[in-house]
């Protein structure tokens, strides 16, 4: 065996393949390099999201073919992998313009990379199939993800998910709960149950708010239970009754709105209009009045409207959002809106951008101004580099703070500790413990 590198990039379910096939290669006797010019193995675990996202692969792969002409130089080798969404939806293009990759692997056969390090591989029966592995955890995190489903049946038609991950395919409920006791037992503080369409999870009669029960009630060391990302159109009274009396699953969510257009949400085949997500809000509010909530939002896509525009901007504000993803709509070839009529020019898509960036920061920060004062507690998540008496960690809201120890206390990264917050800085909270 020798020394393997992992660079992933895109989504949280990405991280957690990644994550999986390393600690695979650690159990067969490979060693983690530091560098990736020093790997024998290197993999490169892509996203297709976005185009910005491909362009900076394609100039990975300049980097990696000088790493190789490196070592050949030298008389060593190195296995270059790509793998990921880019592998799936543009498989020849690559075989043909970066011929120094030597093994181009799609979604469905990540553990096929297992093979190519001389691992032991997969049954005959699931080379051709997605296949979950057995844990996700990165040895000495105290955060993990748990994949619970894969795959995605809404064809939104900006989204090329779909094409490049395949339908959903729903994990069993045991092997779920067997990775959750396992995280439990190492002494995880916070876990992520993880799918395109999570609350969408259903194995045979089990569906997403059952599981979350089963999954609360394994949780001993485990403080928070977050789930990413729910489809507002699965989000049930169920599921929200659920979120409600677990303490343990975390009071933040995270719900896609996409546009606050009905007729842009109707041309993003996203099966729910205005009025159906802001009603989704105001029942979780109503039920679970200390919710928090972030959301995905695109601007510009084909045929918006000014008017359209500020429809989105002005359910911005209704909801009341501490966390935004805002982005605006770019091309993305193999899906139904990009040949759609009506496609907005660049500049007019960043100038609306910018206009609801502006917005929501200012909004944001009003937002948070006002939550900065109580005692909360907070998992903490490392040192600040600014001040070694100082540590950094993030609340049940998914929110930073700063905050001073305790004299005389003994804080590292994973404690779970009482801070008091005191004020708001840009967008990180100060505060101190209390114990």
């Amino acid at each position: 065996m020798g020394q393997f590198f992992i660079e992933t990039y895109g989504c949280q379910m990405n991280v957690a393949e990644s994550n999986a096939i390393e600690s695979l290669l650690l159990a067969a006797g490979w060693t983690a390099a530091t560098k990736p010019e020093d790997a024998d193995l290197a993999i490169i675990n892509t996203c297709s999201v976005r185009k910005s996202a491909e362009n900076r692969i394609w100039g990975r792969l300049g980097a990696y073919k000088h790493f190789k002409d490196i070592r050949a130089s030298e008389g060593k080798s190195m296995i270059l992998v790509l793998t990921g969404c880019m592998a799936d939806r543009i498989e020849d293009e690559l075989k043909k313009s970066a011929p120094h990759i030597d093994h181009v692997v799609g979604n469905n056969g990540k553990l096929k990379i297992l093979e190519i390090a001389g691992v032991a591989g997969l049954s005959g029966s699931e080379k051709d199939k997605y296949t979950f592995t057995k844990a996700y955890y990165k040895e000495g995190d105290f955060s993990s993800y748990v994949p619970i489903m894969n795959g995605c049946n809404n064809f939104c038609s900006y989204c090329i998910v779909p094409y490049v991950r395949g339908r959903e395919i729903s994990r069993c409920p045991e092997q779920i709960l067997d990775e959750v006791r396992y995280l439990d037992s190492k002494g995880v503080r916070e876990i992520t149950l993880l799918g395109q369409n999570v609350n969408s999870y259903a194995y045979e009669g089990c569906v997403f708010p059952a599981l979350l029960e089963m999954v609360c009630s394994e949780c001993r060391n485990i403080r928070w239970i977050r789930f990413e990302s729910p489809h507002p159109k699965d989000f049930s009274d169920r599921l929200i009754e659920v979120i409600a009396v677990q303490d343990k699953v975390a009071k933040h969510l995270h719900v896609p709105m996409q546009s606050g257009s009905t007729r842009i949400l109707g041309l993003m085949n996203r099966r729910y209009t205005r009025e159906a997500y802001l009603s989704l809000i105001e029942r979780i509010k109503a039920r679970i009045p200390e919710m928090t909530f972030a959301v995905d939002v695109m601007v510009g896509f084909p045929g918006e409207t000014e008017e359209e525009f500020q429809e989105t901007l002005s359910a911005m504000k209704e909801v009341g959002y501490i966390e935004a993803y805002m982005y605006y709509w770019n091309p993305r070839e193999g899906t139904r809106a990009c040949s759609m009529e009506g496609q907005i020019p660049e500049n007019e898509r960043q100038k609306r951008l910018q206009t609801l960036i502006d917005w929501q920061l200012e909004n944001a920060a009003a937002i948070k101004a006002g939550r900065a004062h109580g005692v909360q507690e907070v998992l903490v998540t490392q040192v600040s580099r600014d001040n070694p008496n100082q540590m950094l960690g993030r609340n049940e809201h998914n929110e930073m703070v700063a905050f001073d120890v305790l004299e005389g206390s003994s804080v590292r990264p994973g404690d779970m500790v009482q801070v008091e917050f005191r004020m708001l800085n840009g967008n990180t909270y100060l505060g101190r413990q209390v114990r």
